[in-house]
């Protein structure tokens, strides 16, 4: 397995084991998770260096894991080894689909390009062109040339929606969990709170992996969890875990500024279909947003501890900037906020 010790390895790797399988868990450091036992062999890899991951393949595996595949190269590299490879399952993105009038992931930054998908969004819907300009181009082009040499290496693609779960390094669950544990007594929502970006937990996933490990084959599936909530009612959620009550202020559209953004913020739902992966792997999910939050508040309120959350999360703080927190600016507007309804 490559990425073992990333959010979704970890819970690969105990699902894997679990099921009887004998797992070498790879990874740039060669770490080993304390839960795992002696059946799990940790080694070292980076699979960018060259001639490394065929050296670690040895006389090959029955089925490679491939959690940190992100472009046509690494497709490339897997394929060149197909024959030391019984078959592969593959972490793709949900990133890679557009809607039909050109609009992804990539235009939602400008004037009315936040994609509108069918809902929920079939493994049939259309893609982006495969290229180099970002990570969903990347990710098509990984997903083109893996299918493509699906006669060599049978390759399970899965199309991952919003990751949660312990060890994420970009938990978006923390825009929620800090503002409780900072005493917020108020919290602003665009979207009127009703946006919706399909969650996956990181044990979902693993069971994905695991049944596509059991039935090798040449497909994509989408990857989520049973429920795709809104996220007033995320908020909410996270709010009964830790015995807090928020005030809720709804933007009826768009965020004013940083002030009713969120990791979740969408002007149109973002959901997806798992039925393929039920009717081709069996799939049945292991658990359900709100049944995983405790794990995930209780791991995110230590990782707090004691630190500044950009120390904790550097990439969350790349992915978002100084906005996700700015409680200067969520005050005034919501000063301003008050004195329009007075």
């Amino acid at each position: 397995m490559l990425g073992a010790t990333g959010q979704i390895g970890r819970a690969a790797v105990d699902a894997l084991v679990a099921d009887g399988w004998e797992v070498t868990a790879a990874s740039r450091g060669g770490g080993r998770d304390e839960r795992w036992g002696d059946g799990v062999r940790a080694v070292a890899l980076d699979r960018d260096e060259d001639g490394a991951l065929g050296r670690a393949l040895g006389d090959g595996c029955d089925v490679l894991v491939d959690l940190v595949a992100f472009d046509g190269g690494h497709a490339g590299q897997l394929a060149g080894l197909a024959g030391r490879i019984g078959s592969a399952v593959v972490i793709s993105s949900g990133a890679v689909y557009e809607d039909d009038r050109g609009r992804s992931f990539d235009t939602q930054d400008r004037r009315d390009g936040f994609p509108r998908y069918p809902v929920p969004v079939p493994e049939t819907q259309r893609t982006v062109e495969p290229g180099d300009g970002s990570y969903g181009t990347r990710k098509v082009a990984l997903e083109g040339q893996l299918l493509a040499a699906g006669g060599a290496l049978p390759t399970t693609l899965l199309r991952a929606g919003a990751v949660h779960g312990p060890y994420c390094r970009t938990p978006r669950e923390l825009y929620v969990v800090k503002r409780l544990l900072d005493g917020r007594g108020r919290r602003v929502l665009a979207y009127g709170g009703k946006s919706r970006f399909h969650p996956v937990h990181v044990s979902n996933v693993a069971e994905l992996i695991r049944l596509a490990a059991r039935r090798p084959g040449s497909r994509v599936l989408n990857a989520a969890d049973p429920e795709a909530p809104a996220v007033a009612d995320i908020a909410s959620a996270i709010d009964g875990v830790l015995g807090r009550e928020t005030e809720t202020v709804l933007i009826d559209g768009a965020p004013e500024g940083h002030v009713g953004e969120t990791p979740w913020s969408g002007a149109h739902p973002v959901v997806y279909d798992m039925t393929a992966a039920a009717e081709e792997l069996g799939y049945r999910p292991v658990t359900g947003y709100a049944a995983s939050l405790p794990r995930t508040v209780e791991w995110l309120a230590g990782e707090l501890a004691g630190r500044d959350w950009r120390e904790a999360f550097p990439k969350m703080l790349a992915h978002y900037g100084e906005g996700l927190f700015d409680y200067a600016a969520e005050d005034a507007w919501l000063e301003a906020h008050a004195r329009r309804r007075r």
